[in-house]
């Protein structure tokens, strides 16, 4: 060591520790490449041959087996580093700038820290004062020709793979439903449970149009979806779990099921902070892309529609102007409706009137952005039965193929997922007959592991008897899903598309993916009544006008008939006796309740209507008093008259108030008489 480089090594440098920073960049290195490793250790040597005491050095090699590309998980170069800055370093060692860092910004900020706090750095060829000029330039290049060797390697690595990639010729981990051959070449899974597993996948999909609505059918069906272990002991193998919403969005995106070959389809991103992240590209940029490359799931065309579905279904991707994929609530314009006003995506709200849910389609997204007020609200119940009915009328040339597309979906639908389970009840058996012949060629005398493949044998006996069981009871409920009456029903709707669209049992969610085979958007305008501007797929036009909803006091308006059969009865009868011949008459009020006479009373009060005593005192009649006078008589007299039949009364309330018709000029005598004559019959009899 030459006296320049003791000359740098002062007293204030010794008083302070030695630190020693050993790295390998993976554990196959440290295996493999144990030469290196001990180089590294040995620099202990060096730093007590500078004068340093072997207490003083201090060795980090918490960091074996990690990349020196990154500072931000190498727990020992982050506490070299604060060692450094607190001023415990008189030296750092390392053999080689490489094993501190690989990456420029990690290694001249250790310089920087080193220069300020006055540390040496040694390696294989000297030692180093990052303070001094000259020291800190060469420094400087070390680690640029370090970080330069490892681009140079990755780029070699890099090159044939891409290389191999761009060829098509590249192995790499299939998605499950494939394997390679003996020669290398993409096949199906020779698995022909796994193989229909994937297919009724796509099915479903096709079927429901929504990945969710995949995941539910397969959870309905109590079907599974296979996964390959790719780590740990069972690397290989297949495991049957529940279908994940996460699944089926990888398997509809992942362009292998469609037979094409793809590499590059994502971009690893390094943040600041160290986290990498992943973009997605889309397929123009991707690093190859070869279709046909073997065989097939699907077809191109129906894997670019069901990505489409998807982006579709997607708010993220534009919750202006997306439509997202059919719910299940009423709303038949779900993700159709668009303010004529703004031109933005109306949604739905929905409310309760009577015991039935009704959509209102409400353009609010910027009023909720900007605080401003709802741009416009649009009653949806009387405008969906509208555009239901314009559907009935459009879609009747087409109606028996669309139900008899319906019925023969519901039979396939059957068949395929019994087609799964007996699959999975005949892997049940031959896994149950596989743990039999395991256990029967054990030798008897090995107990230990005689016990073990008993207790495999049982566990598989327990799994098939459970499959056995689950396919049963499934199909025994198919059958009765689906049964010679509800086919007979199938084939009667399949002859009236009206009574399918009407039919109450049809699924909302059904008839709303019915009318997006039709409608490609309907745009709202509220005004004097509500216009719908309904764009059909093939770019024709209808225009309809729907008059405004009433508000709810006018729902629960008495009918106008039903007030001029109230005035008509009043002409002869009370409030009570006019509400017990409306009810006989099986008509209600305006709440479609029964009527009574405080009801009748009300609504003669609010629409005024004469009552019954003005139309009898308008008639000319006489009250009592008025009567009473006219005769001479007490009112009691009159009362007595009345009952016996000589004087004619109306009632004109239901407490018993009567008015009476006018007498004539000789009334009061023939009264008196005919009262003296009945009297004596009286006394006689």
């Amino acid at each position: 060591m030459t006296a320049e480089t003791h000359s740098k090594v002062q007293a204030r440098h010794l008083k302070r520790n030695a630190y020693l920073y050993v790295r390998q960049s993976s554990l196959r290195q440290m295996f493999e490449n144990t030469e290196s490793t001990k180089r590294q250790y040995d620099l202990r040597q060096r730093a007590i041959a500078l004068g340093w005491r072997n207490d003083q050095v201090v060795v980090i090699d918490s960091d074996l087996g990690l990349s020196g590309a990154s500072a931000v998980e190498r727990e020992g170069f982050q506490r070299l580093v604060t060692e450094v800055s607190l001023g415990r370093a008189g030296i750092v060692m390392g053999l080689e700038v490489s094993r501190l860092a690989r990456n420029s910004t990690d290694w001249h900020r250790l310089l920087e820290i080193c220069a300020l706090a006055d540390s040496l750095i040694l390696d294989e060829d000297g030692i180093y004062d990052p303070a001094h000029f000259n020291d800190r330039l060469l420094l400087g290049l070390k680690g640029t020709m370090s970080e330069a060797e490892l681009h140079v390697m990755r780029a070699r690595l890099r090159g044939g793979i891409l290389n191999k990639a761009r060829r098509g010729e590249l192995e790499m981990r299939l998605p499950i439903g494939f394997v390679y051959d003996t020669e290398g070449r993409v096949r199906l899974d020779p698995d022909a449970r796994i193989q229909e597993s994937v297919r009724q996948l796509f099915r479903t999909f096709r079927r429901t149009g929504s990945a969710t609505a995949t995941v539910k059918a397969f959870r309905d069906q109590g079907l599974q979806f296979p996964r390959r272990i790719h780590r740990g002991e069972r690397k290989g193998d297949v495991l049957w779990t529940e279908l994940e919403h996460s699944r089926v969005l990888w398997a509809l995106h992942h362009p292998r099921y469609a037979g094409a070959f793809c590499f590059g389809r994502t971009r690893q991103r390094k943040h600041p902070d160290g986290q990498n992240v992943c973009l997605r590209l889309p397929p123009e940029e991707w690093t190859a892309l070869i279709r046909d490359a073997h065989e097939a799931y699907v077809s191109w065309e129906e894997f670019e529609q069901n990505v489409q579905i998807l982006r579709d279904n997607a708010h993220a991707l534009g919750l202006d102007r997306e439509r997202g994929a059919p719910r299940e609530g009423p709303a038949l314009l779900q993700g159709l409706a668009i303010c004529a006003k703004c031109g933005e995506r109306m949604t739905v709200r929905y409310h309760i009137q009577g015991t039935r849910r009704v959509p209102d389609y409400m353009c609010q997204r910027r009023g909720i952005q900007h605080a401003h007020p709802v741009c416009q609200s649009v009653h949806g119940g009387e405008l969906d039965d509208a555009i239901g009915r314009l559907l009935v009328e459009l879609v009747t040339p087409v109606t028996l193929e669309v139900a008899l597309a319906v019925q023969n979906e519901l039979e396939s639908r059957t068949e395929e997922s019994d087609r799964l389970r007996r699959q999975e009840v005949e892997r049940a058996r031959y896994e149950t007959d596989l743990a039999r012949r395991r256990y029967m060629q054990v030798d008897p005398e090995h107990r230990l592991v005689a016990d073990s493949l008993e207790a495999e044998w049982n566990h598989a006996l327990r799994a098939l008897s459970e499959a056995q069981e689950r396919y049963e009871k499934q199909r025994e409920a198919d059958r009765a899903g689906v049964d010679d009456a509800q086919r007979t029903s199938i084939m009667a709707l399949a002859k009236d598309f009206p009574r399918l669209w009407n039919d109450p049992h049809t699924p909302d969610r059904e008839r709303k993916r019915m009318a997006r085979l039709l409608i490609t958007d309907v745009t709202l305008l509220k005004g004097t009544d509500v216009s719908a501007q309904i764009r059909f797929n093939g770019g024709a036009t209808h225009t309809l006008h729907v008059p405004l909803s009433k508000p709810a006091w006018m729902l629960r308006q008495t009918p106008p008939a039903v007030v001029a059969e109230i005035d008509r009865l009043l002409e002869d009868h009370t409030d009570g006796e006019a509400a017990e011949l409306l009810n006989r008459q099986g008509i209600t009020s305006g709440q479609g309740k029964p009527f009574h006479h405080a009801m009748v009373t009300r609504i003669r009060l609010s629409y005024d209507l004469r009552s019954r005593y003005d139309r009898l005192r308008a008639r000319g009649l006489l009250t009592l008093g008025e009567i009473a006078k006219c005769l001479d008589v007490t009112p009691t007299t009159v009362k007595i008259w009345r009952r016996a039949g000589l004087l004619v009364a109306h009632r004109y309330d239901d407490k018993g108030q009567c008015l009476f018709e006018q007498p004539g000029a000789d009334a009061p005598v023939k009264y008196r008489h005919q009262c003296k004559t009945r009297g004596k019959h009286a006394a006689a009899a």
